[in-house]
């Protein structure tokens, strides 16, 4: 008998016919392929409780990046050690983890991946000591339009969406003005764009973290500064190596503050305060990803 993996599919996307079929074949070589579909999201947690109480080898979050990242946290919450190891599908809009990761789209390739991949051990960044992310933090403008995109824009569009609504919402550019400390750097200003990254692109593909790994107990650092709002976005999108607005490091830990309340948006889930630290958690859990994966060291 083969080990258990459970598949817990976001609801939106339970009637992939592509991946019903995946799940059917894989049943057939001999594998004990469990099935869940989220109707809410506290949906997740008893789930994965579920695949711990079974002693599942896999459990595989199929969905977008809110999905991926929710499986993830609630792994590091409710597992004290040796957590299953984490598959992924893409299924969402963007999918920009699994798309920096070289995880196939096409759903057969996808779940034999999560199966029977190799599994390797990833960073995980925990904020304030509550949240937990594998891909990316985003704040500031960034964040904005992640947050403001609609769902029938993203539904038409997929990842182009962010894109065109941030143009859309130019004309309501503001800056966070905030105090950053990490390893050996300290920055106060007004930021546009601030990214904390696990990987490397958030927002439909925008490589905020270009240099980012996920095994290299290490998180990157990527602030847009805002003087001249508009240039510094274009530039930031379109040509970061010309634009002297841009620093980036990279540090084991982060340090965020300002006197107003900020958001940041935690691979899809939006955190609200005025002080946030990011820590790594080194190689916390296993992941099932492809032999080319580029981010891995």
């Amino acid at each position: 008998m083969s080990k258990i993996s459970l598949l817990i599919i976001n609801g939106k996307s339970a009637n992939n016919s592509a991946l019903r079929k995946a799940v059917y074949q894989l049943r057939d070589e001999g594998f004990d392929l469990q099935v869940r579909v989220t109707w809410e999201s506290s949906d997740v947690r008893r789930f994965v409780q579920e695949a711990i109480d079974i002693n599942a080898e896999n459990v595989i979050a199929a969905g977008g990046d809110g999905t991926i990242n929710r499986v993830a946290s609630e792994l590091i919450h409710l597992s004290a050690s040796s957590p299953p190891t984490l598959g992924i599908i893409p299924l969402g809009t963007a999918n920009d983890f699994a798309t920096s990761a070289q995880i196939p789209r096409d759903m057969e390739n996808a779940l034999n991946l999560a199966v029977k991949g190799r599994a390797v051990p990833i960073d995980v960044i925990a904020v304030n000591k509550t949240h937990y992310f594998i891909n990316m933090a985003s704040g500031g403008f960034g964040t904005k339009i992640t947050t403001e995109t609609p769902e029938a824009l993203k539904s038409a569009l997929g990842g182009a969406a962010y894109f065109i609504n941030g143009l859309l919402s130019i004309d309501s550019l503001k800056a966070d003005h905030c105090t950053i400390e990490a390893e050996n750097f300290h920055w106060e200003g007004e930021s546009l764009i601030l990214g904390i990254g696990n990987g490397r692109q958030a927002g439909g593909g925008q490589q905020l973290c270009p240099e980012a790994l996920i095994n290299d107990n290490k998180l990157n650092i990527t602030i847009v500064e805002a003087h001249e709002l508009l240039p510094s976005l274009l530039n930031s999108l379109f040509d970061r190596k010309k634009n002297d607005k841009i620093i980036e490091r990279d540090s084991r830990w982060v340090n965020i503050s300002a006197s107003h309340e900020m958001v940041f948006n935690l691979d899809g889930e939006p955190l609200l305060g005025n002080k946030f630290e990011f820590i790594v958690l080194p190689e916390a859990i296993h992941c099932r990803l492809p032999p080319q994966c580029d981010l891995l060291s």
